[in-house]
């Protein structure tokens, strides 16, 4: 195997490797004994035709696919350790001579790291949000802790109120026909979860337990079942029971039961320092990413295209099993979100962007001030990230043996945003621009927005949902 690499613009390289056709020939016999089993040839078992025969009867191109497969790898391998060099993307392939007799020369184009001009890097002034605890979040803390503790209780004395949970048997009918889906039994339905198509849930308001009832209403004109889209239908409806939860008082007695304070003045004095640790967190973490952000707009990078394809793939995969963790493909989020998976692509673009310059400016405050992750900072962090996973510190350790290269490099990348943070100005004065950003965020991360959407396309699968 010969290589010759050509330096390409916009940190592409370009590597012409030959395979000579001894070596080559290797690989079509690899190909052939690969798919012997598939080959049949007058005259011969199946699986037993001799390979001259093979490339008579078929043609040699049979083989090149997986001949391609067998050769192109290694020799790639082989020409990135030749020319010392560390590829920054997917490998693109493009085949110019390929035959027995003569041997395989193809070409692979792939991006090297591109170079960063760092800006100034120290006291880059920064929007840092106010760390601050509001009585709202206070009483909204409590709350869920009391929703923790309530007691569910039978209502008897009074019709269904929103709030309350009805248990339900209900049947839709389209035209005086049952529709599949629009049944169920023993059903737990919130009253104001917004669960049922719209007007059901208004329609049980004021109505007694064991009350049987006739609701007329319409699907929604988008609604998912297209036959069921805008079409008005009847469900009969049973109230089998009325439940509600019952609220503790917020006391010292509740302040015993879920905590280890004996009066809600003490139990308020920790929730606020809690609440307030937890601010100060997720304000200095948008402070770092703020400084990441000026730094990268003040530093100068080339980044290749086929990087930030590569980039968008990823962010595509994530998003990806994000939804199958939400029992959903994100092709059917998309769909419910009327636009498709190439615009979605287009769209995360300069999100790949940002990313891949923000790990690039990151790597080079690591480079320029020298931080090194030591052994008792790597087994730290294994104990933590054990600790943090409820796993037992030797089996966690030697499960992430392999990954110490990782662990390492995320030490010494939360150095650089350290020190960045460190070194930088934080003003509370929030930037023109923070609108925007926000939005970029939202398409990024996608969060509680796409896990809305996510129920609500899960729920669309069955009769009892919302628009």
């Amino acid at each position: 195997m010969t290589s010759t690499v050509e330096k390409k613009e916009q940190n592409m390289v370009q590597f012409t490797i030959t395979i000579p056709k001894e070596e080559f020939k290797k690989s079509l016999m690899s190909a052939y004994r690969k798919n012997i089993k598939r080959f049949s040839v007058p005259g011969f078992r199946k699986g037993k035709v001799p390979y001259p025969i093979v490339v008579n009867y078929y043609g040699e191109g049979v083989l090149y696919e997986d001949a391609i497969g067998f050769a192109v790898d290694p020799a790639y391998k082989e020409a990135l350790a030749e020319h010392e060099i560390e590829p920054f993307s997917s490998p693109e392939l493009e085949i110019l001579e390929i035959d027995g007799e003569n041997g395989l020369v193809f070409t692979i184009d792939v991006a090297v790291k591109p170079e960063v001009v760092l800006g100034e890097y120290k006291g880059i002034t920064a929007y840092r949000p106010p760390a601050e605890v509001t009585e709202e979040e206070m009483s909204q803390e409590i709350e869920r802790e009391r929703a923790k503790v309530a007691r569910l209780i039978t209502v008897t004395d009074r019709p269904v109120e929103k709030g309350d949970t009805v248990n339900i048997d209900y049947e839709g009918f389209k035209d005086g026909v049952a529709f599949d889906g629009g049944k169920g039994a023993g059903y737990d339905l919130k009253i104001g979860s917004d669960t049922f198509i719209p007007g059901f849930e208004e329609g049980l308001i004021g109505k007694e337990s064991g009350q049987e009832l006739d609701l007329e209403l319409s699907f929604p004109e988008e609604y998912h079942e297209k036959s069921l889209a805008g079409q008005p239908v009847v469900f009969k409806v049973k109230i089998n029971n009325i439940t509600t939860k019952e609220l503790p008082e917020i006391d010292d007695e509740f302040v015993k039961d879920i905590s280890e304070f004996d009066t809600l003045e003490e139990y308020k004095a920790d929730l606020h320092e809690r609440l307030l640790k937890a601010a100060n967190a997720s304000a200095d973490a948008e402070f770092e990413d703020n400084l990441l952000a000026a730094l990268v707009e003040t530093s100068e990078i080339d980044v290749p295209h086929v990087m930030i394809h590569d980039e968008i793939d990823r962010i595509v995969d994530e998003q990806r099993n994000r939804m199958r963790y939400q029992g959903i493909e994100l092709e059917q989020y998309l769909e419910y979100a009327g636009t498709s998976l190439d615009q979605f692509r287009l769209q995360l673009h300069d999100t790949a962007l940002n990313r891949i310059k923000s790990r690039l400016v990151i790597d080079k405050i690591v480079e320029t001030q020298d931080f090194e992750a030591t052994d008792e900072e790597v087994d730290a962090e294994i104990k933590s990230m054990a600790a943090m996973y409820g796993f037992e510190e030797d089996k966690f350790r030697e499960s992430f043996a392999p990954e110490s290269d990782y662990i390492r490099s995320t030490i010494r990348n939360n150095k650089a945003v350290t020190f960045l943070r460190e070194n930088g100005i934080a003003t509370d004065v929030k930037p023109a621009s923070a609108e925007d950003d926000e939005l970029a965020e939202d398409l990024a991360d996608t969060g509680a927005e796409t896990a809305d959407a996510a129920d609500q396309v899960a729920d669309s699968d069955t009769g009892n949902n919302e628009d």
